[in-house]
């Protein structure tokens, strides 16, 4: 029997040589995420009731970005709009898990929501780059200070 197919959403995941709460935070503080992921900057820290936007240079213009969950120094939830999406929105959830002791982290990010169709394909697909991209860009950005993004997108 096969069921219909009726939301998209995708899960990456990566490790990072840091201590959770290091990797945590890199997340959730906006001075951090404006150096290694948000082109454009990011403004509010990720806890519930911030006024939180972030805005990148491949796509121009503050997104608004609603926190729904934050439980220091393992989940963060967001929701943030997303074209092709069920509801006008997606829901990222991000979850940090020490390994190897505590010396480093797995860092796993889910999007869901997106609608069944070609578009909604599209914009899945898009994002999942997008956050494939920030994990890199974190690990680098963690364990190197580089910034992956500087001068990526203009």
């Amino acid at each position: 029997m096969s069921q219909e197919l009726t939301e998209l959403s995708f899960t990456v995941s990566g490790r990072v040589s840091r201590p959770i709460a290091e990797v945590y935070e890199a997340v959730a503080d906006p001075a951090q995420l404006s150096h290694y992921f948000t082109t454009g900057g990011a403004r509010g820290r990720l806890e519930p009731g911030a006024d939180v936007s972030w805005d990148f240079a491949d796509f121009p213009g503050r997104f608004p970005v609603t926190v729904v969950e934050a439980v220091a120094p393992e989940r963060i939830v967001i929701e943030w709009g997303g074209n092709d999406s069920l509801a006008d929105v997606t829901r990222v959830v991000f979850e940090f898990a020490p390994i190897d002791d505590g010396t480093r982290t797995l860092v796993t990010i889910s999007e869901n929501a997106w609608r069944a169709t070609h578009a909604g394909a599209k914009s899945a697909f898009g994002n999942c780059e997008g956050w494939t991209g920030m994990l890199a860009a974190l690990k680098a950005w963690l364990e190197h200070g580089i910034n992956l993004r500087e001068g990526f997108y203009r």
